[in-house]
């Protein structure tokens, strides 16, 4: 017969399925029948009203109002709450931690690696439990591969977390990056692998391609002294090469640039995604429109950073602040496409909501931020034809919330259920 489960039998239940088989897998395949308020479905903006979800093994099987499930169903009562999409998180880094914890320097520098990896397991399981069941790990900064031991530690159910695509060392000019500030000529440890010149550039994508990047990311841009503003520092003729290779070999190439020349030489290269933007002109975005051509606005970083620096929150906001507010709104307004990315690990892993904020309170409604943390960024990273929907077919990437996020945004902070390919993961 079937029978109604509270969330906490369904939670239990769970537990002992993930216990038995490993994350991301049901023990025994019984059909879930999800009975929530609403569904957001991802794609159209709306939450619909009375609609139900039936979930079996991996997969979602049916979507819609009334659903008739099978005898054997397991029904998980959800009254109150909207179902949405699992959410992906578009720039991370879950080898970092808060700089007003540590600094980046000492956590690049002092930072046993051993550490680091416990940090971001934590980190990894903190993402999941805050609903983003699925993440762009955008550079260890300094951890070197670690990020592909954690990837596979989380795919084979030993540790919790979302569903990663990783970029391992990320690449920067030779010179261009840090820690900075010690004996010249003294090799110090780096938050990225250096090339100079297009042979070193393409045999540093390979290489780390073959050693598990799904994802290549390069810094167009950077400081060459603490205190100066960015400049270019890699060659429009290396990061053609980086594309060249990166796309020879199926990955795609997300590259740092935060001024108008570093965004030319990635957008003329075809890179395909660009993380920050913030110095990007109205012609400039109308380039990156017309090639389509992601922007990952992480304007929670700018956000956070000036925070660590002092600011209050008050308005006028700090010029670093604006200009980022300033960036997303041009580049909306060229039709560029958005990610939903704000560079987490600058600020606390679980957090990850924290720039959905900042883009409704920069213009977009929050249906569109949703869309954009949902089957937009399922569609640029390639994976739409799985994730970012509820749909029949896709994966079972599920969150619960308190309340309908398209009218508050406030709802992402109370997550009632997260399932992870149909496994449901206690909030």
């Amino acid at each position: 017969m079937r029978r109604a489960l509270t969330l906490a039998t369904a939670l239990l239940l769970a537990a002992a399925s993930a216990a038995t088989s490993g994350a991301g897998a049901s023990a025994d395949h019984v059909p879930l029948l999800l009975r929530p308020a609403g569904v957001f479905d991802g794609v159209d903006g709306k939450v619909h009203a009375g609609w139900q979800v039936l979930v079996r093994g991996e997969r979602i099987v049916a979507v819609g109002p009334d659903l008739s499930a099978p005898a054997d169903a397991r029904i998980v009562d959800l009254a109150g709450d909207t179902l949405m999409p699992g959410m992906i998180e578009g720039h991370g880094h879950l080898f970092l931690h808060p700089y007003d914890e540590a600094s980046w320097d000492d956590q690049v520098l002092h930072e046993p690696l051993a550490l680091r990896t416990a940090r971001a397991v934590a980190h990894a399981r903190a993402t999941l439990r805050a609903g983003f069941t699925s993440a762009r790990d955008l550079g260890t900064e300094g951890a070197g591969y670690a990020d592909v031991g954690l990837k596979q530690a989380i795919d084979q159910g030993i540790v919790e977390g979302p569903r990663l695509s990783v970029a391992t060392r990320a690449i920067v000019a030779l010179g261009a990056y840090g820690p900075k500030g010690f004996e010249p000529g003294v090799a110090i440890p780096q938050g990225a692998e250096e090339v100079s010149g297009v042979e070193q550039m393409a045999a540093a994508v390979r290489r780390q391609i073959a050693a598990g990047a799904d994802w290549i990311k390069l810094y167009a841009d950077y400081r060459w002294r603490a205190g100066e503003d960015s400049r270019p520092t890699l060659s429009l003729e290396e990061i053609r090469a980086a594309v060249a290779a990166a796309h020879d070999a199926g990955r795609p190439v997300a590259v740092h640039a935060s001024t108008p020349e570093g965004m030319r030489r990635a957008i003329e290269a075809g890179v395909d995604t660009i993380e920050h933007g913030y110095g990007g002109t109205t012609s400039i975005f109308a380039s990156m429109a017309a090639k389509r051509i992601t922007l990952c606005p992480t304007l929670a970083a700018a956000d956070a950073s000036a925070r660590y620096r002092g600011w209050a929150g008050d308005e006028p906001a700090p010029p670093a602040v604006r200009a980022a507010r300033e960036s997303f709104r041009r580049a909306r307004a060229a039709g560029v496409p958005i990610c939903m990315g704000g560079d987490v690990g600058v600020y606390a892993h679980g957090s990850n909501a924290r720039e959905m904020a900042l883009m409704a309170a920069a213009g977009m409604t929050p249906a569109e931020v949703l869309v954009a943390a949902t089957s937009g960024n399922a569609r640029w990273m390639r994976v739409g034809d799985r994730l970012g929907a509820v749909r029949p077919g896709m994966l079972a990437d599920l969150v619960a919330l308190s309340g309908d996020p398209t009218v508050d945004l406030a709802a992402l902070r109370s997550v009632r259920l997260v399932m992870k390919n149909g496994t449901i993961v206690a909030p």
